[in-house]
């Protein structure tokens, strides 16, 4: 038997609201934008996620904050 098992790092912009989220599965690391119906795209590093994150975003976006939970 196989269980699946995800770890979530949810992004927070500069007034502390969520922007966003990374997803890390077993096929790579997937980035979401908050209020998304659908994710940007699974990466094979936490690092490309998050810059295809902040991509993503508004121009002129702060950096987000990640934080796991």
């Amino acid at each position: 038997m196989s269980t699946a098992s995800s770890t979530l790092w949810v992004a927070y912009g500069a007034e502390g609201n969520v922007v966003g989220t990374v997803r890390k599965t077993d096929e790579g690391y997937t980035s979401t934008v908050a209020g998304a119906s659908e994710s940007i795209g699974t990466y094979p590093t936490m690092d490309i996620a998050k810059n295809a994150l902040h991509g993503h975003l508004p121009p002129g976006s702060d950096w987000p904050q990640f934080r796991e939970h």
